[in-house]
């Protein structure tokens, strides 16, 4: 199997290709997110008999900024076309629509575990763990063609754990030549800030290359012009986070939902992983 998934599409959402299984299977509160509440297995007012959001051009200033932050990294067409064969959950039973909506988290979270594993075998520095990465890519792409059934009995967690030993080896590997030695009256400094309470944090123009920001708290912090080059970004909040002219190039484990969350413009340069979101030239 090559280094990487064979059609890199297949870890992005296909909304055309959907059943529209994030509107339906998933529950959300009335916050500064989402503009109402809906429990889990009961279709979003705005979704259409098409499986399309009504209001997709205009979820931000209608209150669902948090669907512009979600990405089901292709689970949804693998569930609707492939797990359950193309077959609705409109048209179904209600145990099929029950099952198919138990199932899209799991697949979800594998899918999720595929992105950060094919781009762990896109690192140069990574190669001493390519074999065992290669193996887990090929053992969680098997995991998430299994029975409806199999799906819903399926030890996420524990695979997930799995996965993440290779994870921070990787990280270990790709950050072990980089800078960032906690220029700039101290910020940035040291190299392991996993977890770290970050909210709100000024680190304006720090050097955080090759720092690893893993599961940090970022929320609302102030990193215009931060340096975070070559930093591990798996798991990090960055909502509300200002990232305007922050250089993130060759930052690793970053992903779209992390990106759209966060603040930033023109001058904010990006892995080629992600897309600069449409919401950043809009609010400048």
């Amino acid at each position: 199997m090559p280094d990487q998934i064979a059609d890199p599409s297949d870890l992005r959402a296909d909304c055309a290709r959907c059943f529209g299984l994030c509107c339906v299977a998933l529950p959300f509160a009335r916050s500064a997110d989402f503009a109402l509440d809906k429990p889990a297995g009961k279709p979003c007012p705005n979704l259409q008999g098409d499986h399309r959001c009504g209001i997709h051009a205009d979820l931000r200033p209608k209150g669902f900024t948090g669907c512009t932050v979600y990405d089901c990294f292709g689970a949804g067409q693998k569930v609707s076309q492939v797990t359950f064969d193309g077959q609705d959950w409109r048209t179904g039973s209600t145990e099929h629509a029950r099952r198919m909506f138990d199932v899209f988290p799991v697949v979800r979270q594998l899918h999720e575990l595929l992105w950060y594993l094919t781009e762990a075998l896109a690192l140069p520095a990574a190669r001493p763990v390519h074999p065992e990465l290669r193996r887990a890519l090929e053992e969680t792409e098997r995991l998430t063609r299994r029975t409806p059934e199999e799906l819903a009995a399926l030890d996420v967690a524990a695979h997930r754990q799995e996965v993440n030993v290779l994870l921070l080896r990787t990280s270990e590997l790709a950050r072990a030549g980089v800078g960032g030695k906690g220029r700039g009256k101290g910020k940035g400094r040291g190299r392991d800030r996993r977890g770290a309470d970050l909210m709100g944090a000024r680190l304006r123009g720090a050097d955080l290359r090759g720092v690893s920001l893993r599961g940090a708290y970022l929320i609302a912090a102030d990193l215009t012009g931060a340096d975070l080059r070559g930093a591990d970004l798996i798991g990090a909040d960055l909502r509300d986070a200002d990232l305007t002219d922050a250089d993130l190039t060759g930052a690793f484990f970053l992903t779209q939902p992390q990106v759209n969350a966060a603040r930033g413009g023109a001058g904010t340069r990006l892995p080629a992983s992600v897309s600069r979101p449409v919401h950043w030239t809009a609010a400048r």
